[in-house]
């Protein structure tokens, strides 16, 4: 029998051993055992910290001994324990969809942000787990906001999602980007977009070999979607819509550049809290 303090330090060793990290740095053990211990036991982080010498029944060791085990085999955290948090929402995930990561609440933050009227219609393209929608729908409550995503899964989804954190108002719909998109005006159009090259290294590592490549990579630059969807927004913006995408870090300058060529003004880019160009918006 182990207690909490314990198991946590059994975990540690084993993920580090087996060289398993999201990031490359050993921090990432120390927290993912605490994420799959807490999962395990079925409490939030800070009962962990509240009671360290607490014993672990043999089930709850046992769920932990495999929620370890899949993940020195390389499965993403959000994917074993089948959830992640994003602002103040938990959100179900699955292998279909994109696991939302702390980076994309930027595009949340900048919208809450922008110049906008009192009622304000929100289209989230490429909504995945409906990450983005229901965190402005979350803050917003006479916004009027829609997904869509190409994938009927991931639209399934983030229906899901919706009922769980009762944001049932938020209308999630199939689209290939604007296909589905009825030629309704939109006040703000947000996007996390596919932004990885097809042959990037990156994609062979940590949690994106479980993660749908369609969600990942756009063509051999990696702005082939955000080009189709800048030029595609302004005939769906109002007079003075926002556009604001999330990109990669090094894409700033490119995609800072696809707005100008596409007529947006006002165009900034915005750094996530580790100080890298994460996203880029303008308006028409």
């Amino acid at each position: 029998m182990l207690t909490i303090a314990q198991a946590l330090d059994w975990a540690k060793t084993q993920l580090r051993d087996r060289g398993v990290s999201d990031d490359g740095l050993h921090e990432s053990a120390a927290i993912d055992s605490k994420v799959l211990l807490a999962a395990s036991l079925n409490k939030e982080l800070v009962f962990l910290h509240t009671w360290p010498e607490k014993l672990l029944d043999k089930l709850q060791m046992k769920t932990f001994e495999e929620f370890i085990e899949q993940r020195t085999a390389g499965h993403p955290v959000a994917h074993i324990i089948g959830y992640r948090d994003f602002w103040t929402l938990r959100l179900k995930v699955t292998p279909a969809t994109l696991i939302p990561r702390p980076e994309t609440e930027l595009l949340v933050e900048i919208a809450l942000t922008l110049d906008l009227p009192e009622s304000v219609k929100v289209l989230d393209l490429g909504t995945g787990t409906g990450a983005i929608a229901l965190a402005l729908a979350s803050e917003k409550h006479n916004w009027v906001i829609t997904g869509v995503d190409k994938q009927s899964d991931a639209v399934t989804l983030a229906k899901h999602n919706a009922v769980l954190n009762k944001l049932e108002r938020v209308e999630f719909k199939q689209s290939d980007w604007f296909s589905a998109v009825t030629q309704q005006q939109f006040d703000l159009i947000v996007s996390n977009p596919p932004y990885i090259e097809e042959n990037n290294a990156y994609l062979q590592l940590g949690d994106v070999r479980f993660e749908p490549s369609s969600a990942l990579t756009a063509g051999l630059d990696g702005l082939e979607d955000i080009r189709h969807i800048v030029a595609q927004s302004r005939q769906y913006l109002t007079h003075n819509g926002w556009l604001v995408i999330e990109h990669g870090y090094q894409q700033s300058a490119s995609v800072e550049a696809i707005f100008k060529e596409n007529t947006f003004k006002k165009i900034y880019s915005e750094s996530d809290l580790n100080g890298l160009p994460r996203a880029t918006f303008g308006c028409i």
